[in-house]
C-alpha cells in the first residue's frame, strides 16, 4: 500500500472514531502514531513524539491560551456577565425585544473576556433565559438569540480558535485576533438588527421592554466600565505593539484579578474555582493541539495535502469555485463535527490549497471562524444549542434550533461581505504597529 493511501486511511479512521464519540485528541493522535510507526519505524516515532510533545508543550505562545481563559474565568466569578446584561437591558429600554437584544449585546462584550462560545452561551443562558421566560418571550426567539450570541465568543478577541489557527498555520496571532474585531462588531449588529426586524413583523414574539431613566442607564454603564477598559488595554496594547499576544493575555489575567479585588469578589473560593476551570479547559485544548500536530506530521509524510492541491490545480475550476467548494465542505462538516475538531483536522489539509489560490491566510481565518459559528447553531451537532438546552430545561431543543437557524442568515450575509470586501477583516491587521 502506498504512503498516500495510508494517509487517506488514517483520515478515514479518524473521522469514524470522531463519529463514534471517541475524544478528539485520541481520534487524531492514536491512528497517526500507529501510521508513523508503520511507515518510519520505532526510532522515527520516538523522535516525532519528542519533537511534538516536548517542543510544542514548551512553546511560549501556548501560554496565551490559559491566560486568556483565566481572564474570562475570573471575570465570570465577579458576576460581570449579569452586569453586562442589565446594562444593555436598560440601554434599549422600551424597544420591543429589548431582552433578546440585550442578550446579544452582553454576549458580544462578554466574548471579549471569555474567548469561548460554550462559556458565553452557558453564562448568558442562565441569566437571560430567566428574564425572558418571566416576560413571556417566544421560546424560539429567546433560545435562538442566546445560542447565536454565544457564537460571538470565538470571533471577538480573545478567541482560542484564532490562537490555535495561528499555531497550525504559523500566522501572526496578534494579527488574527485583531482581524476579528470589525467582523465581530458587525455580526453583533447584524444579530441585533435581525431581532428588531423579526419582532417588527411578529409583535407576538416579544413584548416592549421596560422604561428606564437616564440616571439608571448611566449607572449601569459605570458598573461595566472596568471590563471595557480592560478590553481596550489588552486589545489596544496588542494593536499598538505595546504588548505581544502572550503579554496581552498576561495583562488581561492580572487586570481581571485587579477588577475582582476592586469589586471585592476575589475570594479564595472564587480564585480556586477560576483556576480549576482554567486547568480543565486548557488541558482539553492542549491535548487536541498535540493530537493535531501528530496528524500534521503524518500528512507531511504521506503528502496528502500536496496531492489534493495538485488534483485541484489540474481541474478547470476557477479559484472562486474551488474556494466555494472548500466553504461548502466546512458548512457540511460543521453540521456533524465539533468546532475545534474542524479547525485542527481540516486546516493542515486545506492550507496548501488556500496558499496556492493566493488567498490571504488572515482573511481566510475569519471566514473559517464564521463558518464554524454556523456549525455551533445548526443541527445535528449545534453545540451551543445543546449547551443552552442543558442549562435552561424550559427550552425544548427543537425550539432552540428553530430560533437559532434564523441567525444563520446574518452570518452568511457577513461571509458574502467579506468575500466582496476583504478589507473588513484585513484593515486593522495591516495598520498594526
Amino acid at each position: 500500500m502506498s504512503v498516500e493511501y495510508i494517509g487517506l486511511l488514517v483520515i478515514l479512521v479518524m473521522f469514524i472514531l470522531m463519529f463514534l464519540r471517541i475524544p478528539i485528541a485520541i481520534a487524531m493522535g492514536v491512528p497517526s502514531i500507529v501510521a508513523i510507526y508503520f511507515l518510519r519505524g520505532e526510532m522515527a516515532l520516538f523522535g516525532a513524539i519528542e519533537a511534538i510533545v516536548w517542543d510544542h508543550s514548551y512553546n511560549y505562545t501556548l501560554t496565551t491560551i490559559p491566560m486568556f481563559i483565566l481572564m474570562g474565568q475570573i471575570l465570570y466569578f465577579t458576576g460581570i456577565s449579569s452586569n453586562l446584561f442589565e446594562m444593555f437591558r436598560k440601554l434599549f429600554g422600551r424597544v420591543r425585544g429589548a431582552l433578546a437584544i440585550a442578550t446579544i449585546g452582553a454576549s458580544g462584550v462578554f466574548a471579549a473576556s471569555s474567548g469561548s462560545s460554550v462559556a458565553t452561551t452557558g453564562t448568558m443562558g442562565v441569566i437571560a433565559a430567566k428574564e425572558m421566560i418571566k416576560s413571556k418571550y417566544n421560546n424560539s426567539l429567546a433560545g435562538g438569540s442566546i445560542a447565536a450570541g454565544g457564537t460571538l465568543g470565538i470571533l471577538i478577541p480573545p478567541s482560542t480558535m484564532f490562537i490555535i489557527y495561528g499555531m497550525l498555520t504559523e500566522q501572526s496571532i496578534g494579527q488574527l485576533l485583531i482581524a476579528g474585531i470589525i467582523p465581530g462588531i458587525l455580526l453583533t449588529l447584524f444579530f441585533i438588527f435581525t431581532v428588531m426586524i423579526v419582532v417588527y413583523f411578529r409583535k407576538d414574539l416579544a413584548p416592549v421592554g421596560e422604561k428606564y431613566s437616564w440616571k439608571e442607564k448611566i449607572t449601569s454603564l459605570r458598573a461595566t466600565g472596568w471590563v471595557l477598559i480592560l478590553f481596550l488595554v489588552v486589545i489596544g496594547g496588542m494593536y499598538t505593539g505595546l504588548f505581544t499576544p502572550t503579554e496581552s493575555a498576561g495583562v488581561g489575567a492580572v487586570g481581571a484579578a485587579i477588577i475582582a479585588l476592586i469589586k471585592r469578589k476575589l475570594t479564595l473560593k472564587n480564585l480556586l474555582g477560576a483556576l480549576a476551570d482554567t486547568l480543565r479547559t486548557t488541558g482539553f485544548i492542549f491535548a487536541i493541539v498535540i493530537g493535531a500536530f501528530f496528524l500534521n506530521y503524518l500528512l507531511a509524510i504521506t503528502r496528502v495535502p500536496m496531492l489534493l492541491e495538485e488534483f485541484l490545480a489540474n481541474t478547470s475550476l476557477p479559484p472562486v469555485a474551488i474556494f466555494a467548494c472548500i466553504i461548502l465542505m466546512y458548512i457540511l462538516l460543521g453540521a456533524v463535527m465539533d468546532a475545534l475538531a474542524m479547525i485542527v483536522v481540516t486546516v493542515p489539509i486545506v492550507l496548501p490549497i488556500i496558499e496556492a489560490l493566493g488567498f490571504d491566510l488572515i482573511w481566510f481565518a475569519v471566514i473559517i471562524v464564521l463558518v464554524v459559528e454556523m456549525g455551533l447553531i445548526t443541527p445535528p451537532i449545534g453545540m451551543n444549542c445543546f449547551v443552552l438546552n442543558g442549562v435552561v430545561t424550559e427550552y425544548k431543543l427543537e425550539d432552540i434550533f428553530k430560533g437559532a437557524l434564523l441567525f444563520v442568515i446574518p452570518i452568511i450575509f457577513l461571509i458574502i461581505l467579506l468575500v466582496i470586501f476583504p478589507e473588513i477583516a484585513l484593515f486593522l491587521p495591516q495598520t498594526m504597529s
